[in-house]
């Protein structure tokens, strides 16, 4: 029987892709514990691992890890505006641009930008935009890009601290960093910074207070630039979750300062000797 060299053989012996799928169990409960130990009901986030100046060719970048999640933000500019209308002559603008890379989720995804993906981008935008001193910069274009190496979880949240720390990189005026912080409302029951497994499993509690919530904070400003909310909550659980990311952003807060005064005493020129 003639070979076709054409196609790439596979191996003589297989497993059942079934052998590989996720076992009863392992999706996160809603009143149970934790899977990573961490602990429900409590502001209690993952371990950040920030770095900035990585990309030599943008003009800032940072890389954040938290737990599994990891991302890179590249940022350019700024550059002359592409468009001449009056807004554009005035103050700067700025352009995001947020994409999963194909094997940073359990479903495989595409170089491609999807619905996702400009909805996160769109995001992205508006928790940026108010931190951001724009009319410094007339008839410029800033660029911000942000790549999901790994999606787990909260990975809007952690995209707006690491986007806030390229810029901050790159030498952007801003009135105040951007932190992000998300949580997952079961019930009566929260867990803060939630895992992939967390944000998609389904909730044994039915009625209408359960959700995700994203916000974005000015932690030296005191003030909230972005609010996202998947899902349905009450008035009460509302505000206490917003209360609760808050206090996520702040716990966070020391890393990103402490991280980007490493970038800044790496680049600055060593002091004159009198």
């Amino acid at each position: 029987m003639p070979v076709d060299n054409k196609r790439v053989r596979g191996p003589d012996v297989s497993q059942s892709p079934s052998l590989f799928a996720r076992k009863p169990g392992t999706v996160a409960s809603s009143l149970g514990p934790r899977t990573d130990g961490r602990r429900r009901d409590q502001v209690d986030v993952r371990p950040v691992f920030v770095r900035c100046g990585l990309v030599s060719q943008a003009k800032g970048s940072a890389y954040m890890e938290a737990g599994d999640t990891k991302l890179m933000c590249c940022v350019y500019g700024p550059r002359e505006t592409e468009r001449k209308d009056e807004t554009d002559m005035k103050c700067g603008r700025l352009t995001t641009d947020m994409r999963f890379a194909p094997f940073s989720c359990p479903e495989r995804g595409s170089w491609i930008q999807g619905s996702q993906d400009k909805d996160f981008s769109l995001m992205l935008h508006e928790s940026l935009h108010p931190a951001m001193c724009l009319h410094k910069y007339p008839r410029s274009q800033i660029e911000v890009n942000v790549m999901v190496l790994e999606n787990s979880g909260s990975v809007l949240a952690h995209a707006v601290t690491c986007a806030s720390l390229a810029l901050a990189d790159a030498g952007i005026e801003m009135y105040d960093l951007v932190l992000g912080c998300a949580i997952r409302q079961d019930g009566g029951s929260y867990v803060v910074d939630p895992t992939y497994a967390e944000e998609n499993g389904c909730g044994s509690v039915a009625g209408d207070n359960q959700g995700k919530l994203t916000v974005a904070f000015l932690p030296s400003l005191n003030q909230i630039s972005g609010l996202q909310l998947d899902g349905e909550m009450t008035e009460e659980t509302l505000s206490a979750g917003v209360r609760t990311c808050i206090e996520g952003c702040y716990k966070i807060y020391p890393v990103i300062r402490q991280a980007l005064a490493k970038a800044v005493r790496k680049v600055a020129p060593p002091p004159s000797e009198s």
